[in-house]
């Protein structure tokens, strides 16, 4: 489990002097952040962006919001509050969106021809590149995650996403037809890219959400205003800088940071965008989607989900448990996608469940900068306290609590990685998404009863099933109700895919050819021949 002592070691030492300095109140919060950060070291590059002012990025300049107000951001494993970023009004987002606008219905964005924005859209995925370390330690810093996962994950995904739609910026077209109407005509398509496209992301994958949104609206041409989550705006503000760096002009790419409450619902209102992608919880995507189809904008909603898992009786039981465990506790369990439910047949449910928790146990808990953490902090006191909440829920529900479960002594957002057993479908830690380290199993006894069981959700972004079997596994591909099918592994995810979900796990895709259709409108040209 500690392969590194010298790192574990480390660990051990920067939380006893942190718990230290809480007891004796010889360091404000910021001085707890600070032991973290050169406790485990992070690179000089990092230390300038976290010293430094943060603004706003609209129309290629940096500012303030427009009354000067700023929040906290407070880093998840010291809890102590890290630096502060602009909270814009709805006149910065107005800004923002008039910036946007002039780029995209006269300035040099629109003028450009596909190739160069396909070299444009490189360049931005080769400085991303360049500073990957940079952005892996700000992404693990701001959101608490791994820093390990967040190189390999967050930030290898941005890079492949703008690499991707990089390619697609020269291959939009439309279609030629031969009418069967009387007379002599020419008739074709054209693909228009749809506008201005208002973007809002998630706190728990910020910068690779945005990349997905961000790399297909580029690459058709549109112009963006983004509004990261305000828990988690660094890696968007330290991105916008790259942005410009790439030589994208100015006006194309917008940053306004600031709360949903605020940003988000004028974004959603304002006429002046065309398109609103937004990724996040069902119920605040619901609103946001109602709001905005009130204009008429064209709506990509990637929600919430609670998605199953099905271990069939011939599966791989160690490899088998191992995936589902790094399905639903990868990122801490606040991953939209992970395999929270897991039915598995009665005659593997005990050895199963064994199996699961003897590798869960090799999950080693620690603050996201530890290279060998995988568990790490949860992004806020909000969040740890909703999780927490809902295995008190479980166990008064009348799960069995196998594993886990426990308080974690501090510092740091933590919850112990958690597994219940002998769940109803009518619980609402099986109904309802938890968001954090919490897996929620029962057994069943036929195929049939296990396609029931891991329908009955309200939510179908996406499903796994576990088997050797891959004429059983074909079979019931179809019966899943959910947009994502992953068989013997878990959130594999490319940018050729796309990623979106059913029922109320929202509507449209990400990533893949299929966005294109999400960002481009079509347009049908007839001409009158002699």
């Amino acid at each position: 489990m500690n392969k590194h002592n010298g790192t574990h070691q480390a660990f051990q030492e920067a939380t006893i002097e942190l718990r230290r300095v809480a007891q004796t109140g010889g360091h404000d919060m910021d001085s707890k952040v600070k032991l973290y950060l050169q406790q485990f070291g992070i690179g000089e590059a990092t230390q300038r962006f976290l010293t430094k002012p943060l603004r706003m990025f609209i129309g290629g300049a940096w500012l303030e919001a427009g009354d000067d107000a700023t929040a906290e951001v407070v880093e998840p494993y010291t809890e102590g509050v890290l630096t502060h970023i602009p909270m814009a009004t709805k006149a910065d987002l107005d800004c923002a969106v008039r910036a946007a606008r002039a780029q995209f219905d006269g300035g040099a964005w629109r003028l450009l021809k596909p190739l160069e924005r396909e070299r444009l859209l490189h360049r931005l995925a080769e400085l991303i590149e360049l500073h990957a370390a940079e952005l892996a330690e700000i992404e693990s810093i701001d959101v608490g995650k791994s820093v390990a996962q967040a190189r390999d994950v967050d930030i290898q995904g941005t890079i492949d996403t703008f690499r991707y739609f990089a390619g697609w910026a020269s291959k939009i077209h439309g279609r030629t037809a031969e009418p069967s109407l009387p007379g002599n005509y020419l008739a074709y398509t054209r693909k228009e890219p749809v506008g201005v496209v208002g973007v809002i992301v998630p706190w728990n994958f910020p910068l690779q959400t945005m990349a997905w949104k961000l790399g297909a609206a580029l690459a058709c041409g549109c112009t963006v205003v983004v509004k990261p989550a305000e828990l988690t705006s660094l890696s968007a503000l330290r991105f916008a800088e790259l942005v410009q760096e790439a030589g994208i002009p100015d006006g194309v790419v917008n940053i306004v940071t600031g709360r949903g409450s605020v940003v988000g619902e004028a974004m959603a209102t304002h006429p002046g965008i065309d398109k609103l992608s937004f990724t996040g919880s069902t119920p605040v995507g619901c609103t946001v989607g109602k709001a905005a189809m009130d204009q008429m904008k064209r709506l990509t909603l990637e929600l919430g989900g609670k998605s199953p898992v099905m271990v069939l009786a011939d599966a791989d039981l160690p490899t088998a448990a191992q995936a589902v465990a790094n399905g639903v506790f990868f990122n801490s369990g606040q991953v939209c996608d992970a395999g929270t439910r897991v039915y598995i047949h009665r005659s593997i449910y005990d050895e199963f469940l064994r199996e699961l928790a003897a590798y869960t146990r090799t999950l080693k808990l620690a603050p996201g900068l530890d290279p060998d953490c995988f568990i790490s902090p949860l992004v806020s006191k909000q969040q740890q306290e909703r999780v927490l909440a809902y295995i008190e829920t479980g166990k008064r529900e009348g799960a069995e609590l196998y594993y886990g479960g426990q308080p974690v002594e501090g510092p740091g957002y933590f919850v112990e990685p958690t597994i219940f057993a002998n769940c109803r479908n009518d619980m609402r830690i099986v109904q309802e998404e938890i968001f954090g380290p919490v897996l929620v199993t029962a057994p069943f006894d036929d195929e049939e009863e296990a396609l029931a069981l891991a329908n009955d959700s309200a939510f179908g972004l996406a499903a796994a099933i576990y088997s050797n079997d891959l004429g059983r596994v074909h079979g019931l591909i179809p019966r899943l109700r959910a947009g994502s099918v992953y068989v013997n592994a878990h959130s594999t995810i490319d940018p050729s895919m796309p990623f979106g979900g059913y029922k109320q796990s929202g509507y449209g895709k990400d990533l893949g050819s299929e966005q294109l259709d999400y960002l481009l409108e079509t347009k049908a040209v007839w001409i009158t021949l002699p």
